[in-house]
């Protein structure tokens, strides 16, 4: 689509074609392309027409609707196959529970940007491999790698969803950020639904009970259950014909929170060292801060990714490298305990799994810290935080991919 957009630039007829045969696409791209087209009397002009921002909300389609209406029913039915075909809970949802939401979000993104037939049978096939394996699996009771392959297999879906966003584009570093500011507004749209849900459910509980209808089980059982599996699907689905809904919400929460995890991080570092807690001898404790660490650099990235629509003050980027470093010190911890551990008690698969984690994570900060330095400096932009980010994504995918498939074996599915 770049280079069609590039080729037509001075040709309206060919530019309105090529954006009525996939107006949200056209749009992605030639926002990605504007910076480079700025000052061409053209360009400035189909900018002006995209970026308007309507008070009216954008429904899309029929057939984004139908496609929707369809695709969150279809996920609501498999949130509910262990009632329909009397599986165990447990065993269904422990190994299946990413099946539910990310194949529709595939098939989203896979039909609004009109991936190639080789594209699409990766990304089916990738699915089917995940899903036959994770169900094969030996049900061994307290697996270490049984866990650990079905939460890494989220991650594989997530990555696989990633794969599908960012479609045929050849500017993979834009997109792929593109993808985990979509990340962001999703986890924003999706908990707005999921509070407005939450509140008609207790009105509506509330008012069939006054004439005398105890509907509770029914309810949770089945429209609950259909609203929690399509909440991310109508989250997405609003987010991408809506970008202006929570355009503006995520980089406030981006700016307000870097600061105050910043610092929150830093008060919780000094505390650690008078509470007499440490991860060097508190599995629980370990634990917490690995997720803490996650936590945070999440944070840093998607506040980095926020920077595709929005532009950094000094501060800000003081603040996001001051961030990094106090990252980098809570990572350099984790994995001292983390070896420490595997030295006093053995390699173990969740040692093995959090250490390899924490080595690829500390690289990336290590990486986007030197960055973030050298845009304090003025020796380079953002260009650079942003590159190492991308190009870094497709690595977790791999190590996500490792755990998954290959721990069952090495550790005789223990």
């Amino acid at each position: 689509m770049e280079d069609e957009i590039l080729k037509c630039i001075d040709d309206p007829k060919q530019l309105e074609k090529l954006f009525r045969t996939n107006r949200a696409l056209f749009k992605r791209e030639f926002t990605a392309l504007y910076p480079e087209l700025k000052g061409n009397t053209p360009a400035d002009f189909w900018n002006e027409r995209l970026n308007y921002e309507s008070d009216d909300i954008n429904w899309g389609t029929g057939r984004e609707l139908l496609f929707v209406i369809i695709a969150s029913l279809v996920a609501g039915v498999i949130a509910k196959l262990p009632a329909f075909l009397s599986i165990s809970e447990d065993f269904f949802y422990a190994r299946n529970i990413g099946f539910i939401i990310f194949p529709a979000l595939m098939a989203y993104f896979t039909w609004k940007n009109k991936l190639s037939t080789g594209k699409i049978a990766f990304i089916a096939g990738s699915t089917l491999v995940g899903l036959i394996f994770i169900n094969s699996l030996p049900d061994v009771k307290k697996s270490d790698t049984l866990i650990l392959s079905c939460v890494h297999l989220v991650l594989v879906l997530w990555s696989a969803l990633g794969f599908a966003f960012v479609g045929e584009t050849k500017n993979n570093d834009e997109k792929r950020l593109s993808f985990l500011k979509y990340n962001g507004d999703l986890v924003v749209m999706t908990t707005l639904i999921l509070i407005a849900g939450a509140i008609m459910t207790g009105i509506t509980i509330g008012l069939f009970e006054l004439i005398g209808f105890k509907i509770e089980k029914f309810y949770f059982d089945y429209v609950g259950v259909f609203g929690l599996a399509a909440a991310p699907i109508v989250g997405t689905y609003l987010t991408q014909t809506n970008p202006q809904l929570v355009g503006k919400v995520s980089p406030v929460i981006a700016k307000i929170f870097s600061p105050l995890v910043l610092v929150m991080l830093i008060i919780y570092l000094i505390a650690m060292v008078y509470s007499g807690k440490d991860p060097y001898n508190d599995r629980e404790f370990l634990l917490i801060f690995n997720a803490l660490l996650i936590g945070v650099m999440a944070i840093i990235f998607f506040s980095v990714a926020e920077t595709s629509k929005t532009t950094k003050s000094h501060t800000e980027i003081w603040v996001l490298f001051l961030l990094s470093v106090v990252t980098v010190i809570v990572n350099g911890i984790a994995l001292s305990a983390i070896l420490f551990r595997i030295s006093e008690g053995g390699i173990t698969p969740n040692r093995v799994a959090v250490l390899g984690g924490n080595v690829l994570i500390l690289i990336n900060l290590l990486l986007v810290t030197v960055q973030l330095f050298k845009v304090l400096s003025k020796k380079a932009d953002l260009t650079g935080v942003k590159r190492v980010i991308s190009c870094y994504l497709p690595i977790y995918g791999v190590w996500a991919i490792i755990v998954t498939f290959l721990f069952p074996f090495l550790f005789g599915f223990k």
